[in-house]
């Protein structure tokens, strides 16, 4: 059974879903169709605390297990985004290396916008080539929130 709830942070209403033990989603409220049906699991309660922990940036790891729906490339490419560093960013390109497909920058950046793990699977540290902010699921400004944030507890 999926479990979902809705609760409070700094960036406004977000949605956490797991099932099976694992978070399949975390989603901002606004992009979700209905409240969920509340039912704090454990698992739920450790996200909420550790999404909590990491915005008040006393967290620069998430422990906790993921299961995101998607393609294989899609997948690939998400579990890349776990090895950018907390604070750091890449562009798309760079991501396309490290998956060892240099010339999929496009198709990186469409799994990025597909990731259904917000924040936990960190595609908000994905930048154009440039170094500029681009697309966000969550609007550019909560993506810039969070890499301020980022860097403003590295550099403490």
């Amino acid at each position: 059974m999926k479990n979902t709830v809705v609760f409070q942070t700094i960036l406004g209403s977000v949605v956490i879903s797991e099932q099976d033990g694992a978070i399949t989603e975390l989603i901002f409220a606004k992009d979700s169709p209905d409240g969920g049906n509340n039912q704090i699991t454990p698992l739920l309660k450790e996200a909420e605390k550790q999404l909590l922990e990491y915005l008040s940036g006393d967290r620069t790891k998430f422990n906790l297990k993921l299961a995101a729906q998607g393609t294989e490339f899609q997948k690939t490419v998400w579990d890349t985004l776990q090895e950018i560093p907390y604070g750091e960013t890449r562009s798309y390109k760079q991501v396309a290396e490290m998956i060892g497909r240099p010339e999929a920058s496009r198709a990186v950046g469409m799994a990025n916008s597909k990731n259904p793990i917000l924040i936990l699977t960190p595609c908000h540290r994905i930048v154009g080539s440039d170094g500029k902010l681009t697309g966000y699921a969550g609007g550019l400004e909560i993506k810039k929130t969070l890499l301020e944030l980022e860097k403003d507890h590295v550099s403490c």
